[in-house]
């Protein structure tokens, strides 16, 4: 999957952020832009990594493929 990221640098901080749009509150930030690159992809990795949910025993979880 490919993703939009925004970088951008704050000349008050003297640090990089990135933001990934499609993903609410999946942001990052570093000293450099590939810091800020490199923690975004681990950010966003870690955003749509699946976690252990707590489900009811007669809920029913499917998977869906999108793309």
């Amino acid at each position: 999957m490919t993703f939009r990221v925004v970088l951008e640098y704050d000349p008050e901080t003297l640090s990089w952020s990135a933001v990934c749009p499609e993903l609410p509150g999946c942001t990052s930030a570093g000293d450099t832009e590939e810091e800020a690159r490199q923690g975004i992809e681990e950010a966003i990795r870690l955003y749509l990594a699946p976690s252990e949910l707590d489900l009811p025993t007669d809920a029913k979880v499917v998977e869906v493929m999108v793309g």
